[in-house]
């Protein structure tokens, strides 16, 4: 198995019902390590950004607004496999399919507010963190 690292964001649903270290907890539990982590607000400028690859999507305006309604924690987890472990401890993005006792199936209010991103393959991860995050501020 190959240590990957990938990126997940604790999303302003999350936040704002203080439920940031029940979720660090679930990755930890996974067997994932945070290795950089950071509480910011994004601007709607930043948050256009990032979700750039769904510009034209009918979602897009309200994800940026959602995305941008409150502070959010991102962080770079790693692990054997991070990337799949990460979905996997996550759950799927709809909570109502969501396996019992992922994160989207315990803590999601809606299939937008559901608590948490992940990266979902390599190259998506690589890009995601350098988003956010320097080499200098990773730390394994």
């Amino acid at each position: 198995m190959a240590v990957e690292r990938t990126l997940s964001i604790i999303k302003p649903d999350a936040t704002r019902r203080n439920l940031t270290g029940k979720i660090v907890a679930k990755f930890e539990d996974a067997g994932l390590r945070i290795v950089a982590s950071r509480r910011i607000r994004l601007s709607k400028g930043q948050a256009e950004a990032f979700y750039g690859v769904h510009r034209e999507r009918p979602f897009f305006k309200s994800l940026v607004e959602f995305m941008t309604s409150g502070p959010v924690v991102v962080q770079v987890l790693e692990g054997e496999n991070a990337i799949a472990k990460n979905r996997e401890v996550m759950g799927a993005t709809n909570p109502a399919n969501a396996a019992p006792g992922t994160i989207r199936k315990d803590f999601a209010e809606s299939i937008e507010a559901n608590s948490v991103h992940g990266s979902d393959a390599a190259e998506t991860a690589a890009n995601e963190i350098h988003f956010f995050f320097s080499d200098l501020d990773i730390h394994s």
